[in-house]
């Protein structure tokens, strides 16, 4: 029986995919699993007896994941669930920049009991006259599961459209559309695009990268369009361009005290997963993770911890080992085994950073002594049996 918590509400659609070993608890210092949203973690105790955290969306600021590693927790995000939710927002946003639609709403509103509307309105559109898309160059900086819907989404409205991602895996290269044109730099973005638009995660070479040395190297009047995360702009070094007129418009899903009162700005209160749809993909998402591991030992979006994905186990036993990544940790484990007289059928170690995590099929039972013996090792940080 698997102990698990929410610490927000997660679709039922996803959680009806647990089976009866899994067992709801309100205690989260019992919790095997942790399933989340946005509820922040960092000031929470972790017990020893967590094993997994899986965060129902792509970002995981609200997750210590420092902390997380440290104990051998592994740390999920369920990336390209709310993908197209995304999208769809971009697109909106996009029409919001280039047409004053915001503006002509107001209006309307502000007229409403205005006998003569309908003629006075022909006089009163000038002002909320805009632009069209058609023909733009629009810059997509990191080419994930999200950037490459809405460079393509963009190309399909006949955008011209410039990508850039240091890391862009095979997977989507292969599902950019022919048109849209990579480029080696940030500067070659900042340099051609009428439109900017930032989809990376937030790291610490990431944090700020829209700040006043980006903006200087930009056309006078472009627009920002920020549906990624809020610090990746520098908020200082976005009101000034706003106030010189560099930026046109900055169109963000996180809105915060320093943002609202600039001029120009469009926020929505962080709506891009907020979709049926995308709440229902990563609520069966993040489930399928917390069972894969719980069950299999495998690890499949990790944010901690390596991928490291063993199939079924088809075998007597199965353990787990959450490591440090440091010297002869494999031979220090499979040591434990051998003086046991116990048989590896089959060993995956992976690492990634500080951190490594392994998977050992034998051939006999798992057993605490086991267990026990690979807990002293030094390095290692939590032991499972699986099977």
């Amino acid at each position: 029986m698997f102990k698990y918590t929410c610490l927000n509400p997660i679709a039922d659609i996803g959680l009806k995919n647990l089976t009866d070993d899994y067992k709801v608890t309100e205690n989260i210092a019992e919790a095997e699993a942790v399933l989340v949203r946005s509820a922040s973690m960092h000031d929470m105790e972790l017990s020893d007896n967590l094993c997994a955290v899986a965060r129902a969306g792509a970002g995981v600021n609200n997750i210590p994941l420092d902390e997380c590693a440290k104990k051998g927790i592994v740390v999920f995000n369920t990336p390209g669930a709310n993908a197209n939710g995304v999208k769809e927002l971009f697109v909106s946003s996009m029409l919001l920049a280039a047409r004053d639609i915001v503006g002509g709403i107001n209006w309307v509103k502000e007229n409403k009991e205005n006998a003569n509307i309908s003629k006075d309105m022909e006089k009163a559109k000038k002002q909320f006259a805009g632009t069209e898309l058609m023909g733009k160059k629009i810059g997509v900086i990191g080419l994930g599961a999200i950037g490459v819907l809405v460079a393509n989404v963009a190309n399909r409205m006949k955008m011209e459209v410039y990508g850039v991602d240091p890391f862009l895996s095979v997977h989507n290269a292969l599902s950019l559309s022919r048109d849209v044109t990579i480029v080696k730099s940030y500067d070659e973005i900042y340099k051609e695009c009428d439109y900017i638009t930032i989809h990376v995660p937030l790291l610490e070479d990431t944090k700020g990268m829209l700040n006043k040395e980006a903006f200087a190297k930009m056309k006078d009047g472009v627009v920002i369009i920020n549906m990624a995360r809020d610090t990746l702009v520098n908020d200082d070094d976005m009101k000034e361009a706003l106030e010189s007129g560099k930026v046109a418009k900055y169109v963000t899903d996180f809105p915060n005290p320093a943002v609202v009162n600039m001029p120009n700005v469009i926020a929505t209160p962080h709506l891009g997963a907020s979709t049926e749809e995308s709440e229902d993909n990563c609520a069966i998402m993040a489930v399928d993770e917390i069972r894969n591991f719980m069950e299999n030992g495998n690890i499949v979006n990790s944010v901690n911890f390596p991928n490291c994905d063993a199939g079924t186990c088809d075998t007597k036993g199965r353990i787990t080992i959450a490591h440090k990544n440091i010297p002869a940790m494999i031979s220090s484990i499979t040591h434990v085994f051998s003086d046991a007289s116990v048989n590896i059928a089959n060993i995956i170690n992976k690492s990634r950073g500080d951190y490594a995590y392994c998977i050992v099929d034998i051939d006999s039972e798992s057993t605490e002594d086991m267990v026990q013996k690979l807990v002293n090792i030094d390095g290692v940080l939590k032991v499972r049996i699986v099977k």
